[in-house]
């Protein structure tokens, strides 16, 4: 591990009443005391308490370059649990800039993207899932992902995690401790004392997963396509959703030729909004490109939104839409229900054979602006199982969480498939293990340096 002294602005880089530069390592105090001098003279930062915040001026060489607030963190009482000082100073650019360098200049280095939080999981101040946290709560785009990162950063995944491993790490030590020992540790009845333990462990690693997807959809939105024929109403829902002109709407059918990417926020629900080309057969070559845009769209999305025109009859592109998107969660607007209607919601359930499961109706004229609560709540009821009581419930919302849960599950159902088959009670520990250091990829106790830096590489700089 590195050891020598790190600088960055921590702040955004941009002009305002305040930014920071932040320095930790080693030589912390000697950088920013090197610089930093009272009404009184230069004063040894060292000679200061920890946890203590200093007035004075920021100084290069000759040069005065800011009045500043200073505060002092000593080892191992800080984020790093290295020494670290924090200047706060004026936040122009060009004056944060100026003050860096100067303590660049007296031993510190420019700091790599997300390193000091790198040295603060290093140093054991926190573990991965808790540095992912940090990040996370940073790039927060509604307030379940806020609430969500923070109940992280608080611990509630490291210790859910960490209280399935001492459950696994003991029974591995008995079967282990048995097999060494077989004289004194006697394994009598225990296979159906594994079996109800590992039953309680299947249960609780499955409700974790089940969080997992609803989790995502909550912390990084529900990736939303409109879909329709040409002259729908598409466009002009996206305008209206978004409450401005970002979609060109005209009466002339095939107005949008290409996708328009939007994200919204309804009721704390986060979609992102792609607004397609009117599906249809056409000869137009840039016009083609553009449907068959909307259909790859389509087939990745979480919620398709299917406008329908429900002013003119139901023809063969509607039927060639359904096909597309049958086994999706759909939502159909009934659009233009201002003007007299030539189809009927049952012909709709008629077009999806009568399957309601991830389907549901909704009424809408974008005109008079009327159906949209009803959009919202159908939303609601589609992807929010249920209000996460973040106090007291873990959530899994990062992906690689996931997928290092859903292999420790796969583990410890082989350990069951292994007392069901009466197998010998070291088939039962290689399975045990192996989803004891799957779940210690979560916290960070079974990953390789190549991992760690991959994931502090997508921290911003200063953090």
């Amino acid at each position: 591990m590195k050891t020598d002294t790190i600088a960055a602005i921590a702040t955004a880089l941009s002009d305002s009443g305040i930014g920071i530069i932040r320095i930790s390592g080693p030589d912390a105090l000697q950088a920013a005391g090197n610089i930093f001098q009272t009404k009184n003279g230069k004063h040894p930062l060292m000679e200061y308490e920890s946890h203590t915040i200093h007035y004075g001026y920021i100084v290069d060489g000759d040069e005065l370059l800011d009045e500043v607030m200073i505060s002092v963190m000593k080892a191992p009482r800080s984020y790093t649990k290295e020494d670290t000082v924090e200047i706060s100073c004026h936040g122009g650019v060009l004056l944060l800039q100026k003050v860096l360098d100067a303590v660049l200049k007296n031993g510190a280095r420019l700091a790599e993207p997300g390193e000091f939080t790198k040295r603060a999981f290093l140093n054991g101040r926190i573990d991965l899932s808790k540095a992912e946290a940090v990040m996370d709560l940073i790039q927060s785009k509604n307030d379940f992902a806020l609430k969500a990162s923070i109940s992280q950063l608080k611990g509630s995944v490291s210790d859910e995690i960490k209280s399935i491993r001492s459950i696994i790490i003991y029974e591995i030590a008995f079967i282990e401790s048995a097999l060494d020992d077989p004289e004194h540790i006697s394994t009598e009845g225990y296979t159906q004392k594994l079996s109800e333990i590992v039953e309680k462990l299947l249960w609780r690693l499955q409700k974790l997963l089940d969080t997992a997807e609803d989790g995502r959809l909550r912390r990084e939105g529900i990736n939303t396509v409109i879909v329709g024929k040409p002259n729908a109403g598409k466009s002009s829902l996206l305008n209206l959703l978004i409450g401005e002109e970002r979609a060109i709407v005209t009466d002339v059918a095939g107005t949008t030729r290409d996708t328009l990417e939007e994200s919204i926020r309804l009721k704390g629900i986060g979609l992102n909004i792609v607004d397609t080309a009117g599906i249809r057969n056409t000869e137009d070559v840039v016009e083609k490109i553009g449907v068959e845009k909307a259909k790859r769209f389509a087939g990745d999305a979480d919620l398709i939104v299917y406008v329908v025109d429900s002013s003119v009859p139901l023809d063969e592109s509607d039927r060639q839409i359904v096909e597309m998107i049958k086994g999706k969660k759909v939502i159909v607007l009934f659009n233009k229900t201002d003007l007299e209607t030539a189809v009927t919601e049952e012909e709709l359930y008629d077009l999806f054979e009568g399957d309601r499961s991830n389907f549901s109706v909704i009424r809408t004229s974008t005109v008079e602006r009327t159906g949209m609560e009803d959009f919202e709540e159908a939303i609601q009821g589609m992807f929010l199982k249920g209000a996460f009581r973040m106090d007291d419930e873990v959530v899994i919302t990062n992906m690689r969480h996931k997928e290092a849960i859903r292999d420790a599950y796969r583990s410890i159902l082989m350990v069951k498939e292994s007392l069901e088959q009466d197998m010998p009670e070291d088939f039962y520990s290689i399975d045990l293990m192996s989803a004891y250091a799957s779940l210690g990829a979560i916290i960070g106790e079974e990953v390789g340096e190549d991992l760690v830096n991959e994931i502090f590489s997508k921290f911003c700089m200063g953090k």
